[in-house]
């Protein structure tokens, strides 16, 4: 890109120092990302005026990977048990580390020290890929973060219940009957969002970026401490090498069908591949940018996954193979920290939700302005109409979805394993191969294809295992009368 002198003003109004891309230098100053995957936080918030390193890239990853998804590893190694739980954990961990080496290489078009940077996860799959992939990645984002949107909802609702089933169960005793309809509080999520969503742009929700970082590092700690101490006082749940026991929790049948879920939920915990490279485009250089993130990389998937060890374990160590399928629903005592842990979980998901879906807001608004620049223009008493109708259209269409559809685990599931090949594996193994030329059906090859095969199958075990799961509990459930 040539750049001429009066492109070298920087946004202070001074000649400051520009990257090789006409972009002034790069500086994390509250850099927000959207994490266009899974459950996790999709939060990313860098300090003033620090520039990008291997450790503001780590922090950036922890922020972004852990979130709402730890709060089903406890159930997730219930199904598994003590053997496999772990291992899978790990499996993930090392499929998560190694694809996202792979997608740190093609941050860049050819020279990963002077190629032509590309910007998000969609730019590096056209620029590499181009055709039908941009279209099916697409495809793939949008159906995610409609999903997202669909599980952020439950599981905000489930948490506001619990609350007032805390206080409830610490006046009137463990014994009480303190269920609560968990549809009114979908409903009333729903209205909160509808009126947050009509905030006109992006860059105006940096404030809810930083509430909700710090409220899913709040209520994960809360959870892995609680966990903890259930396990060295007691009471516990009895736990066993292969997780749940055919003929005494489960039969055959639930056995495998829950199995692939909790592989469901462990997928959605762990992608954050989609921002990789929003995070990448942080960093200074030298060293190369690929480098530097390789290193974060395994410096945040190995945090990340010591933590999942603890929450998991522990959770399962206190609960047994009966563990709620969100931990904190587990817990009763201490009541105000469980509320505490609660109202985090409700905050982060109320910023959460936003800052997930402002950018498929953005991208339906830029096509009517194409196609129709009048509708989009259009207002009433200072009020955008189309935006008005259409975001609180589409927000009460995933509240809808979410009261006909309220069941936590199985909705995860879905997530996590229609995140996990396509945005995961499918991508970085193809533009790895395009980048590195490597021939068809060399020993390469196979190996990467065969990764990901075999990725395609756990996706669609999970994928098949969680839409049964929905199946089953459809068979019971009343709509709007759904109670936790």
């Amino acid at each position: 890109m040539d750049v001429d002198a009066s492109q070298a003003t920087n946004a202070h109004g001074g000649h400051g120092d520009l990257d090789d891309d006409g972009k002034e230098k790069r500086t994390d100053i509250f850099v927000c990302l959207s994490v266009e995957t899974e459950f996790t936080s999709s939060e990313i918030i860098t300090p003033i005026g620090v520039r990008g390193t291997v450790w503001t890239a780590t922090a950036h990853i922890i922020t972004a990977v852990i979130g709402s998804g730890v709060l089903s590893l406890a159930w997730a190694m219930a199904q598994l048990g003590w053997v496999a739980g772990p291992v899978v954990l790990l499996i993930f961990a090392g499929i998560t580390y190694y694809m996202c080496s792979l997608l740190a290489d093609c941050y860049r078009d050819g020279d990963p020290v002077s190629g032509k940077r590309n910007y998000t996860y969609t730019e590096a799959v056209e620029s590499y890929l181009g055709g039908w992939y941009v279209f099916f990645c697409g495809f793939c984002q949008y159906v995610n973060m409609f999903g997202t949107g669909i599980g952020y909802t439950i599981t905000a609702s489930v948490s506001a219940a619990a609350i007032l089933k805390s206080n409830c169960f610490h006046s009137q005793g463990h014994d009480a009957d303190c269920t609560q309809n968990t549809s009114s509080y979908i409903i009333g999520f729903g209205v909160v969002e509808a009126i947050f969503s009509q905030l006109p742009n992006f860059h105006e929700l940096w404030w809810l970026s930083v509430v909700a970082a710090v409220m899913s590092f709040s209520y994960a700690t809360i959870a892995v401490g609680l966990a903890l101490r259930q396990t060295l006082s007691g009471p516990t749940g009895k736990t066993s090498l292969t997780g749940t026991v055919v003929g005494v929790d489960v039969n055959y049948e639930q056995k495998i069908w829950m199995s692939f879920q909790a592989l469901g939920n462990i997928a959605f915990a762990y992608s954050y591949t989609i921002i990789l490279i929003e995070i990448q485009d942080t960093l200074r250089a030298p060293p190369a940018e690929n480098k530097t993130m390789r290193q974060a990389t395994i410096l945040g998937v190995a945090t990340t996954t010591a933590f999942y060890m603890l929450c998991g374990c522990l959770g399962y160590s206190a609960f047994g193979n009966g563990a709620p399928g969100n931990i904190l629903t587990g817990f009763y005592e201490p009541y105000w920290l469980v509320d505490f842990a609660n109202v985090c979980i409700v905050l982060h998901l109320v910023g959460g939700f936003q800052v997930f879906l402002q950018p498929l807001f953005a991208v339906v608004e830029d096509a009517v302005a194409s196609w129709c620049p009048s509708l989009r223009e259009s207002t009433v008493a200072g009020v955008n109409m189309f935006r008005l109708v259409w975001r609180t259209a589409f927000v009460g269409l995933i509240t809808l979805s979410a009261v006909l559809l309220p069941f936590f685990n199985s909705i995860l599931g879905i997530l996590g394993s229609v995140a996990f090949w396509p945005l995961t594996v499918f991508f970085p193994v193809e533009m790895h191969i395009r980048q590195r030329q490597i021939q068809r059906f060399s020993t390469k090859w196979l190996m990467l294809q065969s990764l990901s095969f075999i990725c395609f199958l756990i996706t669609l075990g999970a994928c098949a295992s969680s839409v049964q799961g929905v199946i089953d509990s459809l068979k019971t459930y009343k709509p709007f009368e759904t109670k936790s």
